[in-house]
């Protein structure tokens, strides 16, 4: 295929010499002549291992080459590839400057073309700047339609410095933002026999799932630092503790706990937060993202009874008591918190818990539920038609069969999700329905 790869810094001069070791024609478009005449002597305008000689291999071979003129790189390609910086600007708002100037400058080459054309964006930009700013200057530039004048994509990279060239051909997967899929099975067949999983998503999700990996990287980053410093305080060597943490594939490096839905709860992480902070703090350690868990957990909860504040009703029926499905453990539960705060607030609120009976509870557990719904017994009902049939909003904190059989018989009641139903997908865009984080 013939590729134009715009922008030849760091993700641009990756791009495009393993694009034209995959057998490519491809173009490398930059508007500083210094990069340009680089990649036409054969030497890469970055520093990286592997590139040095991949680069002058694929110019040597004739299958790359670099210029300074859009309409001659578009011109002479199916396939343009966008990989401009996205700074931050002062505020940290995201610069999206350079993005701009290219999408006018590729759309005013495309003005004057007949065949179909398609354009990728690789630079990393918030949901929706593709959708509400680039497209609308591509197809005023054009005077095109997407999709039908020409195609779009977003296609994220995800190269880490200094071992650039061996991701690009060994990716943990590929991401496809399409806006139709004939842009997306044209950026599909770019990568076509590399490893990895293949994700054709919409635009926005592409755009999002690069801010998702990089912020979850920081997290993980800062979460080891302080672990670290906590150990360090306590007179222990670290590496043995975090050794014994990514050893656990089943909870620790896994899909678990990294699903989004309500917070979290229990006998054991919010107290066990609370004990390490504390610790912490007594060894003058600062944990700052540690510390600030619990507050974030708790701004989670609140984001749940403002769903129903909004609603204006004031009949609630809440679906699930517990921290867990299966349990009647109701020991710091989430649904508890909220429950109290909802009957603070002067809700008329029924509740149904298949797990959970009032004459089953002891010990520290009852003792929980005493101290912060005193009055349980007269909330807490046998039926989760009862509580559908007093609710006007129902709040939905598990997904047993019982209540997803009630919810069937809703109707027209607001629906408070907060563990992401089965059919949610479906029920996003119905109205009454509300759903916590998608």
């Amino acid at each position: 295929m013939r590729i134009s790869v715009f922008g030849l810094g760091y993700v641009g001069c990756v791009t495009a010499a393993c694009l034209a070791a995959r057998g490519h024609q491809v173009i490398g478009v930059d508007v500083n002549p210094i990069k340009v005449d680089l990649i036409n002597r054969g030497q890469a305008s970055i520093v990286e291992e592997r590139i040095g000689d991949l680069t002058a291999e694929m110019v040597a071979s004739g299958a790359l080459r670099a210029t300074t003129d859009v309409a001659e790189a578009v011109a002479a390609s199916e396939i343009s590839l966008v990989c401009v910086g996205t700074p931050s600007a002062p505020n940290g708002s995201l610069s999206t400057t350079y993005l701009e100037r290219v999408a006018e400058e590729i759309g005013a080459a495309l003005a004057g073309q007949e065949r179909r054309h398609t354009v990728v964006f690789r630079s990393t930009m918030l949901p929706r700047t593709c959708t509400d700013l680039l497209i609308p200057i591509l197809e005023r530039a054009s005077g095109r339609t997407a999709g039908a004048g020409f195609g779009v994509a977003v296609n994220p990279e995800f190269l880490r410095e200094g071992t650039s060239v061996k991701d690009f051909f060994d990716p943990p997967k590929t991401v496809i933002g399409e806006y139709d899929p004939a842009s997306g099975d044209l950026v599909a067949s770019l990568y076509e026999g590399l490893p990895g999983d293949v994700f054709r998503v919409p635009i926005t999700a592409a755009e999002m799932s690069k801010y998702a990996e990089n912020s979850f990287h920081a997290l993980k980053i800062a979460f080891a630092n302080e672990i670290g410093a906590v150990c360090r305080a306590m007179g222990l060597d670290s590496y043995p503790v975090m050794d014994m943490l990514v050893a656990d594939r089943k909870l620790n490096i896994s899909p678990a706990y990294l699903r989004p839905g309500f917070a979290f709860g229990g006998s054991c992480l919010p107290k066990d937060l609370r004990g390490l902070v504390y610790a912490a703090r007594r060894a003058d350690v600062s944990v700052p993202l540690l510390s600030h868990l619990l507050p974030s957990n708790e701004d989670h909860l609140r984001r749940a009874f403002e769903l129903v504040a909004a609603t204006g009703s004031k009949r609630v029926g809440l679906f699930g008591l517990s921290f867990k499905p299966g349990t009647d453990d109701l020991r710091e539960s989430p649904l508890v918190e909220l429950a109290e705060l909802l009957l603070g607030k002067g809700y008329d609120l029924r509740i149904y818990d298949e797990t959970v009976t009032l004459s089953h509870l002891m010990g520290a557990n009852r003792e929980y539920i005493e101290s912060r719904l005193p009055h349980l017994g007269d909330l807490l009902t046998t039926s989760a038609d009862d509580v559908l049939a007093h609710a006007e909003v129902c709040v939905v904190g598990c997904t047993t069969p019982t209540v997803l059989s009630a919810l069937e018989a809703a109707g027209d009641r607001t629906i408070i999700d907060l563990v992401r139903l089965p059919d949610a997908a479906e029920r996003r865009n119905l109205p009454g329905y509300v759903g916590l984080g998608w």
